[in-house]
């Protein structure tokens, strides 16, 4: 695929949106990403937008994730078991994804983000443990709720920070902020592991992965900065995460019933 070097301009500004947001929310990579991908940048092939993208927000969730690391917002042992459980659950999804039809996958897409978001405002007032961690109490949970999360997120071809934070707090019960910072170890393993299996069939632009990705990494800073901040009142943080996923589902549901374009 033969791109101008303006969409590649178009797609280091993309990244920087889409680190900003992985940075501040924990999720928005490939949300924002696919169809940044798609109507901004100009990537006519679905299933290549996908692809590219996955590989570019593993490269920028690892960024967010050291960030939010050095403000002691990731429970490193909770986030590698949500993370390896949901691994296997990510390739047999993306396996499944690259067979679907891709206009109806983005269709899907926006109708099951707009489902989460209105779970997530329903708990915005709820501060959380800080003291959850991974036990054997919650271990069938967590587990359970990685498998599931990387399965969707595979199969609809996102890293999965939208799906990642509910579930890290629907089965450990911690605030948003440590939900968000382990998040992103998730997403880091979900988002590469969707990439290769993209990859193995040709479905990855890497010279505008690189540039989505380089795009990212200013952007990631400046979100784990405010996220810090914005944490400190009650429900502010839930709620900015809750309408994003409206406010992009809306447009992903109002883009995939158009014509390419």
């Amino acid at each position: 695929m033969s791109l101008e070097p303006v969409q590649y301009a178009l797609g280091a500004a993309s990244g920087g949106v889409v680190g900003f947001s992985l940075g501040l929310v924990g999720g928005g990579g490939s949300i924002l990403a696919v169809p940044l991908m798609v109507y901004l940048v100009g990537v006519r092939s679905p299933h290549v937008a996908i692809g590219t993208s996955a590989f570019a927000v593993a490269a920028n969730a690892a960024v967010g994730m050291i960030n939010h690391a050095r403000h002691g917002a990731v429970k490193w042992r909770l986030a590698t078991v949500y993370a390896g459980s949901g691994v296997v659950g990510a390739l047999v999804g993306s396996t499944a994804g690259k067979a679907f039809d891709g206009r109806k996958l983005l269709f899907l897409f926006a109708i099951l983000m707009a489902v989460i978001g209105a779970l997530m405002l329903r708990r915005r007032g709820h501060t959380g443990d800080e003291g959850a961690a991974y036990n054997r109490r919650n271990a069938p949970k967590v587990v359970g709720y990685g498998v599931g999360t990387g399965l969707v997120s595979g199969f609809f071809g996102i890293g999965g920070g939208f799906l990642i934070v509910p579930g890290l707090i629907a089965s450990t019960g911690m605030p948003i902020l440590s939900a968000i910072g382990s998040s992103l170890v998730a997403v880091t393993a979900f988002s590469l592991t969707t990439a290769l299996n993209y990859a193995i069939s040709g479905l990855v632009e890497w010279p505008l992965a690189f540039a989505f990705a380089g795009g990212g990494v200013v952007g990631s800073l400046a979100g784990t900065r405010i996220a810090k901040r914005m944490s400190s009142t009650r429900g502010l943080l839930t709620t900015v995460f809750a309408v994003l996923i409206f406010a992009v589902a809306a447009y992903m549901m109002w883009k995939s019933r158009n014509p390419e374009p």
